[in-house]
């Protein structure tokens, strides 16, 4: 499935999450929500590891992880697609025989309280189009030899910077600059890092 890298199939992850007591598997598809709508990093595995094994649940790390993914997966593509609950259901349906009926009703039900602002949330990041800063490298250079260029043996900074997408996609996005220019680069990221940290 485009999108989706799961260890065992559809199928196989929805035969475990079925396995699930329905308050545990409540509570992981609201914090997958909450993750959704807020952007904060990701659905904490470790936390959600631990939380199933409190309730007696022994399932492996990676099996929770996959779980994870494929909710994750289906309500990103109803926020932003705008699906209903109804429309969502069906999709799920579509990928797997194995949900049971009140299963898919939590997931209906859950979706149709949260919909609305995820699809908001989903509109504006898609209008804004913003990406994360995850890396920036920098190093000094001398330009010694160049056909076009006639100050040679002047400095220059390369700058290489390593941006998430809203989707997660890593680029890379890299330019030059002299060392004016990176001086006053670097002074109007320290005026924004002191504004944000009055936030």
């Amino acid at each position: 499935m485009l999108g989706l890298d799961l260890s065992t199939g559809v199928d196989g992850v929805v035969e475990k999450l079925e396995k699930l007591p329905k308050d545990l598997f409540a509570e992981t598809l609201q914090s997958i929500l909450v993750h959704l709508r807020d952007q904060n990093g990701a659905v904490d595995l470790i936390e959600s590891c631990d939380r199933f094994q409190r309730a007696g649940i022994s399932l492996d790390q990676k099996t929770v992880q996959d779980i994870i993914r494929l909710l994750s997966y289906y309500f990103r593509l109803a926020a932003k697609s705008n699906l209903s609950g109804d429309v969502l259901v069906s999709k799920l349906t579509e990928c797997s025989s194995n949900w049971s009926k009140p299963t898919l009703q939590l997931v209906h039900q859950l979706w149709t309280e949260h919909a609305a602002l995820l699809h908001a949330h989903q509109e504006d990041l898609t209008m804004a189009s913003i990406g994360q800063l995850v890396d920036i490298q920098w190093k000094l250079g001398m330009a010694v030899s160049s056909d076009t260029c006639r100050s040679l043996n002047s400095p220059f900074i390369s700058v290489l910077m390593k941006i998430a997408d809203t989707s997660g996609e890593m680029s890379y996005k890299s330019f030059e600059m002299t060392v004016q220019q990176f001086q006053n680069f670097y002074r109007q990221f320290k005026e924004m890092a002191s504004v944000l940290e009055t936030v």
